[in-house]
């Protein structure tokens, strides 16, 4: 099992699929449509008939039961996108096989290394097989793993008819990473009982709680005038702007916090003299202290407003996902199926909250109960990214075991 996983995994990372989020169509690249093309035809080609890619790109598919009966219909999603925070395309994977526990050069040329010095997490995986990146682009596990991994294991299904489960179903989606995943998910014809997302870190990991997200942007609107006579005249929103983020909280950012610790997280900054704009996004698991999150950004717009003058500061906030944990809670059989499948493959549970989001955030407000399985992957979105092959074989055990279990 291994070596299909290897193969299709560097199958799948070498077709770029980066999103972008200033597009306004969906999916938002085309060549996102080239991979989910691709997995529809393999999924035909393993024989299964209820396989379907709609205009939006979606690709789902039903291995139907074999056990005589129906169960519940456990469903397995992934995103086929990778972040456009760093380059995508022309990925070169370097295979590195019984790791020795050192530092890892990626780029002799650019002196780049991945090293244990920096993420220790590598220690644990002495001896086991590591992807890596060339250092110059990301190597795609977020979450091209995750799709390998379902894809895996159906066909493992598929050629093992003695393995019995009730319906099966597989989604793959466009457009996770710029927060747009789910926006036409169809939950009806999915027709699960319940799912899960491959999206997530390293192995063990089960999370059903998330952060409650909001996006913020904040328009300025300065005043130019030349500087050899602006005493008294001039307002520069760029430093408007640097006044404006200074009111938050400086430990309130994230590289200060951890576990379910809430941020503001400056992610862009754009303008001149005249106008500017800052961009934030605003995280806590908390739902309370998520809305005054939301109530500070909105005080501290109405302060610069009072300072330079109404209509100095615009404020744009919208939600744009809640923590999921309120939805799967009440039905915590869900998370306790995938917590014995880790024990019975001798794969210790590190439940944890994810601090971020996943797809399966929103579809648990969907209706479609959501919680996240490790996919293996590490330092996603960058150059450092990393997945063990020995995590990505694990990850596909606990779906088969998964659908064993509920047989």
């Amino acid at each position: 099992m291994k070596e299909i996983i290897k193969s299709r995994f560097l199958k799948y990372v070498a077709v770029d699929t980066q999103s972008d989020d200033s597009s306004q169509t969906f999916p938002s690249t085309e060549k996102q449509l080239v991979l989910l093309r691709m997995l529809r035809d393999e999924l035909l080609s393993f024989g299964l008939t209820d396989v379907t890619m709609d205009e939006h790109g979606y690709v789902m598919a039903t291995l139907p039961a074999n056990n005589g009966k129906q169960g519940p219909a456990i469903g397995f999603v992934a995103h086929v996108d990778t972040s456009p925070d760093m380059p995508g395309n022309d990925i070169k994977p370097r295979i590195i096989e019984n790791y020795n526990g050192g530092d890892v050069v990626l780029n002799e040329g650019l002196n780049i290394v991945l090293s244990p010095a920096d993420f220790p997490e590598m220690k644990q995986y002495t001896g086991q097989t590591l992807i890596v990146t060339d250092g110059t682009t990301l190597l795609g596990a977020d979450d091209k793993a995750g799709v390998t991994e379902i894809m895996t294991a159906i066909e493992y299904l598929v050629q093992h008819p003695e393995i019995k489960h009730g319906p099966v179903k597989i989604g793959f989606t466009p457009d996770e990473e710029i927060g747009r995943g789910v926006d036409h998910f169809d939950v009806k014809r999915f027709a699960a009982d319940w799912a899960y997302t491959l999206d997530g870190g390293e192995i063990g990991e089960l999370e059903f709680e998330n952060f409650n997200a909001a996006y913020a942007k904040i328009s300025i609107q300065g005043r130019n005038i030349h500087p050899g006579y602006a005493k008294g005249k001039m307002k520069n929103a760029l430093l408007m702007a640097m006044e404006f983020n200074a009111l938050l909280p400086v430990f309130d950012r994230p590289e200060f916090t951890q576990d379910y610790e809430g941020f503001f997280h400056l992610i862009k900054m754009d303008g001149a003299v005249e106008k500017s704009s800052i961009q934030y996004i605003i995280r806590d698991h908390n739902r309370e202290l998520f809305i005054q999150r939301k109530e500070t950004m909105k005080q501290c717009v109405d302060f610069m407003n009072q300072r330079y003058g109404e209509g100095s500061f615009t404020l744009e906030m919208k939600d744009q996902y809640y923590n999921m944990r309120e939805k799967v809670e009440p039905e915590y059989h869900i998370v306790e199926t995938a917590k014995l499948a880790m024990e019975s493959l001798g794969i210790k549970p590190k439940i944890k909250p994810i601090r971020g989001g996943t797809d399966g955030s929103r579809l648990s407000y969907m209706g479609l109960l959501c919680p996240n399985i490790f996919a293996g992957g590490h330092n996603f979105h960058g150059k450092f990214e990393f997945v063990p092959l020995e995590s990505m074989e694990k990850a596909t055990q606990v779906i088969l075991k998964i659908v064993e279990m509920n047989a």
